[in-house]
């Protein structure tokens, strides 16, 4: 413990956080995934290998961004939680990844009984694969960033 703590210290420079145990682990993970600021699909799985009593992982399926059952999670991370992320970390809207994910364990249901998110990590390198959903958008950000438009609309 002694050896790992400057990892957690914050006034060490700690990257790691000490997480509460979130009893709905074995129900698996939601990965968001992003082109820049826009949530462009979802990957659903049953990663579940820190659950003692799991069963062992499912594929991962692929959704698109309209999927019903996360659009909180897209207006919670669209209206404000990007920003809030940047703004912490000193990024500017330009050095967003152009592809990226968020995953996220199941939380405990707010008051309310809204369905609710913990983040468990975020990938900015080795993003795939990806659903199909997310080509359009990465294509016409990569066009932008390099000066040349491109459309992907019919």
């Amino acid at each position: 413990m002694a050896t790992l703590a400057p990892y957690f210290a914050r006034e060490a420079g700690g990257h790691m956080l000490d997480q509460a145990w979130q009893p709905r682990l074995a129900e698996g993970m939601v990965r968001a995934y992003l082109v820049e600021d826009r949530v462009v699909g979802f990957g659903v799985q049953a990663v579940n290998a820190l659950h003692p009593d799991a069963p062992l992982p499912g594929p991962r399926l692929y959704h698109g961004p309209d999927l019903a059952e996360f659009q909180g999670l897209t207006q919670r991370l669209a209206s404000g939680w990007i920003t809030l992320l940047r703004e912490r970390v000193g990024l500017a809207y330009e050095q967003l990844p152009l592809l990226w994910d968020c995953d996220f364990m199941h939380g405990e249901a707010g008051a309310d009984g809204a369905q609710r998110f913990v983040l468990c990590e975020i990938n900015v390198s080795s993003v795939s694969p990806f659903p199909p959903s997310a080509i359009a958008p990465l294509v016409e950000a990569v066009g932008r960033r390099a000066g040349t438009p491109v459309s992907t609309q019919a």
